[in-house]
């Protein structure tokens, strides 16, 4: 089926054309693009886990969204800008101008169609910066269309009640988190016996540099771990995942209403 965690009423593809000509009130119906990616997440998960979180998430938030709010998912951008993981096989990475061109073009489309409110539901650490440059080129160039580079993780969530204090500084790859609610989402795709608990060697200590903090350095991941895991994958189990995964949902559910209600600031 390809709409797999989206609600097959919810998916944006399985729209005729007239369908979508005929849509009413389309300057306030929600358009998200779930962008992930395919690179490595150590040995125990599978190379699209970005994606998979994209799409699981988005799939729960609307199948608890209020029927009355009108919100359709596109099928999700598979690739990503991924190259700090190029160096561990099955990774596959597009270039920043090429994933940039791609976002836009996909937008152009979509104001083609009529709608006016799209947002990038990014999943991948990698590529935000792509997110919100892409966001602000669309808005100069289209300035009745709404765009919103969001980050997957960003919303309200209770993922942090169940981390230790390393894992929520350090753990940025394939650790608790991620390994939990791939737990709840795709159980079978996940390799247990094979996690591992690894967090970034080497990095500068006594400093105000960091890897992702407010003055970070650039980095691949072969530089900071052997296993491509950056984090306590071991600590992973689906019971965390599982609340995780709702409350996760239940912060783009209001996020969601709350793009459906917005209005562009103007003086």
């Amino acid at each position: 089926m390809m709409h797999g965690f989206i609600p097959p009423e919810r998916y944006f593809s399985y729209l005729t054309w007239n369908e979508i000509a005929e849509m009413p009130d389309k300057e306030n119906v929600v358009i998200v693009q779930p962008v992930g990616a395919i690179e490595q997440h150590g040995f125990h998960l599978p190379i699209a886990v970005d994606a998979a979180i994209s799409v699981g998430v988005l799939g729960k938030a609307l199948s608890k969204l209020n029927n009355n709010i009108p919100a359709y998912a596109l099928p999700c951008l598979y690739y990503g800008k991924s190259n700090e993981h190029w160096q561990f096989p099955g990774t596959i990475t597009l270039s920043a101008a090429t994933l940039l061109s791609v976002i836009k073009e996909v937008a152009d489309s979509i104001y083609q169609a009529g709608f006016r409110k799209l947002v990038l539901m990014n999943s991948h650490g990698g590529q935000p910066q792509i997110m919100e440059i892409a966001a602000r080129d669309i808005h100069q160039e289209k300035q009745d269309f709404a765009v919103f580079p969001l980050f997957t993780w960003k919303v309200p969530h209770v993922a942090g009640e169940f981390l230790s204090t390393q894992e929520k500084e350090l753990g940025i790859h394939a650790g608790d988190a991620e390994t939990s609610i791939m737990l709840s989402l795709l159980p079978e795709q996940v390799k247990m016996d094979r996690a591992v608990t690894e967090y970034p060697q080497g990095l500068p200590k006594d400093s105000l540099l960091s890897m992702e903090g407010k003055l970070p350095f650039a980095w691949l991941t072969k530089e900071l771990s052997k296993s491509g895991v950056m984090g306590d994958a071991k600590a992973a189990t689906k019971e965390k995942g599982d609340r995780i995964l709702e409350s996760v949902a239940d912060g783009w559910v209001k996020v969601i209403e709350d793009i459906y209600r917005f209005q562009q600031p103007k003086c």
